[in-house]
C-alpha cells in the first residue's frame, strides 16, 4: 500500500504543479483522447482522482473479487457507458471554467482521496461504481494509471515532455508488464515510458511488435476511464 500511495501522491503533486503553470488557452487546446479538450480532459482526471472519499464512506463488501488488472477489462466498458464517461466530464467541465478553478478542484480532489485513504485500516475493501469488489490497494493502483496515462495525454496536448514520476511509472510499468499476461518480450526493446504509450493506444504498434506480440500470447489491458 505504502509504494502504491507514494507514486499516487507524487503523481498528483506533479500534475498540480502542472496545473498551476497553465493559462487560459491552454484549457481549449484538443487532447489526444477526442472529443476531449484539456479542461474536459482534467475534470476526467480530478473525478477519478478523488473517487475514494464516497468509495470509502460506503460499506465495505465481504471479499475482493478484481485486482488492478481485472478493474481494467473490456467487458465493462462498453459504448453506453464511455458516452456517459464523454459527457459527464464535460458537463464537469463546464462547472470549473478557470485554470484556478480547475487546478484548485484538483488539488481538493486528490488530497481529499489521499486522506481518506490514510485513515484506513490495512486490508480495506472498497467497491468500484462498476460494482467490482476490490481491495483498496488494487483500487488505488488503478488511480496512478489514471492520473500518469492520462498526463501523458495531457502533456501531448500542451506540447510538452512527459512528466510521468518514476514512482508511478515504476507502479504502472509494473503492472501493464506483469498483470494477467506475462512479461513483455525482450526482443521488443521498449523502455517504460514505450510500453505506457504502445500498451494503451497511445503509439501503434509495427508489424513486427504485433507478431511479438502475438507469439508470446500478451494481453493488453482496456483503459476506458
Amino acid at each position: 500500500m505504502e509504494t502504491v500511495r507514494v507514486a499516487f501522491r507524487d503523481e498528483c503533486e506533479r500534475l498540480e504543479e502542472v496545473l498551476h503553470g497553465l493559462d487560459e488557452a491552454d484549457l481549449d487546446r484538443p487532447t489526444p483522447c477526442p472529443p476531449w479538450a484539456v479542461r474536459d480532459l482534467l475534470a476526467h482526471v480530478r473525478t477519478g482522482a478523488g473517487r475514494l472519499v464516497d468509495m470509502l464512506a460506503a460499506p465495505a463488501p465481504q471479499r475482493a473479487e478484481v485486482d488492478a488488472a481485472g478493474y481494467f477489462g473490456a467487458a465493462k466498458f462498453t459504448p453506453e457507458v464511455d458516452r456517459a464517461r464523454i459527457d459527464v466530464a464535460q458537463q464537469e467541465a463546464r462547472e470549473m471554467p478557470g485554470v484556478r478553478e480547475v487546478a484548485d478542484g484538483f488539488a481538493r480532489a486528490w488530497r481529499s482521496a489521499d486522506a481518506a485513504v490514510a485513515a484506513q485500516p490495512p486490508g480495506r475493501l472498497v467497491r468500484t461504481r462498476h460494482g467490482d469488489a476490490m481491495t483498496l490497494t488494487e483500487f488505488l493502483r488503478t488511480r496512478v494509471v489514471e492520473v500518469g496515462v492520462h498526463g501523458l495525454d495531457l502533456a501531448d496536448a500542451l506540447h510538452r515532455q512527459p512528466w510521468l514520476t518514476p514512482t508511478a511509472t515504476d507502479v504502472i510499468a509494473d503492472l501493464l508488464s506483469d498483470a494477467r499476461s506475462g512479461p513483455v518480450p525482450d526482443g521488443l526493446g521498449w523502455d517504460r515510458l514505450t510500453l505506457m504509450r504502445k500498451a494503451t493506444g497511445r503509439a501503434a504498434l509495427t508489424d513486427r511488435e504485433r507478431a511479438l506480440i502475438d507469439r508470446a500470447g500478451l494481453r493488453w489491458l482496456t483503459f476506458g476511464g
